[in-house]
């Protein structure tokens, strides 16, 4: 019996496998191959320059021109929102020729919303593409305070969600003005970041895009961002900030001892989900000079095991077995100190500290647990995309596709 189902998984793997990778394909080469023009005699019908003139609410045309690299129409605009003083940038590229008669939105990565140096793929395919800052440059998270250090609650909603729906209503109107014709197909692409704007998109702008491809989306961005600084809470609390060879030791026992409970050997664990691999197997063991200790081994399950409240409640998800644990549990100099990602530490430090000059080192597994859920409360509403409900998307006739690693 045990034998049967495992040849079920291994046909089922191989499957999608053999799937995953048509679609690869598929996509790769439809990546590469514009798309063919719905409008096969569309051209531009006014210069380039003259979109400067275009009028459209609490927007300005800050540049309309051409790029001589390609020969495309490229836009500069910025949105306002009074009386807030926000300034959103947005950038639109338009196909001199071959004008596919589609508009595709480009998301961005981290606290950055986007940059006019993502239009170069899609125009060159025929697109006309817009992206956006989202109402500040660079991917720092110091936009959330204003100049008196309090919560700027209109720049924060610019990066969420507003920044990208201005983005698209202003392209689409550029791109009517300039071949005299609305794009007939609008499409959204990004990922992490840009996986969330997507989402963003299709929940609170059904109408904004007929297609949407999320990649690795940062759905619950008010839950696990603050959770990717759990690893540096427990070593800490702990005292015990690990060197990268010991989490790697831990990691390649995991893989070891769950890689085959698919029924195939491949140096993957499949679904870590079935794995409860206990470091504690490691206590005693060597790692290169040093030897791996009980201490090494609770740190490790805690960091698998999640964050969690101080009365052993569930607050959220940890890093799964096979996973790289140093990309979150960071360490270095000497003695070793622990050295926290860029963007969970901007978000205790701008969101909910609201102190730039805030020492992470002074937190404690008490306060990471109260900042955790201030973070749910106050901004899950904003930036969460968690709602499952599409139904206004799919109404109107709203393709989804998300796709994600393990």
């Amino acid at each position: 019996m045990k034998e049967t189902v495992l040849r079920r998984r291994l046909l089922i793997k191989r499957a999608i496998l053999v799937t995953t990778l048509l679609a690869a394909i598929t996509f790769v080469r439809a990546a590469e191959t514009p798309p063919k023009p719905l409008f096969p005699d569309a051209a531009p019908v006014c210069p380039c320059a003259s979109l400067a003139k275009v009028s459209l609410p609490n927007t300005t045309i800050d540049s309309a021109a051409i790029d001589s690299s390609d020969g495309s129409c490229r836009v500069t605009a910025t949105v306002t929102h009074p009386p807030s003083g926000d300034r959103v940038k947005i950038f639109i590229g338009l196909p001199a020729t071959n004008w596919n008669g589609r508009f595709r939105g480009n998301g961005g990565g981290g606290f950055s919303g986007g940059s006019a140096g993502s239009l170069r793929g899609p125009v060159a395919q025929g697109y006309a593409a817009g992206a956006t800052d989202t109402g500040h440059e660079g991917g720092s998270g110091s936009f959330a305070l204003d100049a008196n250090g309090r919560l700027n609650w209109q720049a924060i909603v610019d990066n969420a969600y507003l920044g990208i729906h201005e983005m698209t209503v202003v392209g689409k109107a550029l791109t009517q003005a300039f071949y005299g014709k609305a794009p007939r197909y609008s499409y959204f692409v990004g990922g992490s970041t840009g996986g969330r704007q997507g989402l963003m998109e299709a929940q609170r702008y059904p109408n904004d895009y007929d297609g949407i491809v999320s990649a690795c989306p940062a759905i619950n961005w008010h839950r696990f961002l603050p959770a990717d600084l759990w690893p540096q809470v427990v070593m800490l609390a702990a005292r015990n900030f690990m060197p990268k060879s010991k989490f790697d030791a831990a990691t390649a026992a995991a893989v070891a001892a769950c890689d085959a409970l698919d029924g195939v050997t491949d140096g993957v664990i499949d679904d870590p989900t079935r794995c409860a691999y206990n470091p504690k197997a490691l206590v005693g063991s060597q790692v290169g000079d040093s030897t791996f200790t009980e201490g090494d081994a609770e740190v490790v399950r805690k960091i698998w095991e999640g964050p969690r409240g101080q009365d052993g409640s569930f607050l959220w998800h940890g890093l799964t077995r096979g996973t790289d644990l140093f990309a979150l549990a960071n360490t270095g100099g000497s003695p070793l100190t622990g050295k926290p990602f860029g963007i969970p530490l901007d978000w205790f430090r701008f969101f909910l500290i609201q102190n730039p000059q805030w020492d992470w080192t002074t937190l404690t597994p008490e306060g990471f647990e109260l900042l955790w859920k201030q973070s749910v409360e106050q901004f899950g509403a904003v930036i969460g995309t968690d709602d499952p409900d599409l139904t206004r998307f799919r109404d109107r006739g709203g393709k989804l596709i998300i796709y994600h690693g393990l």
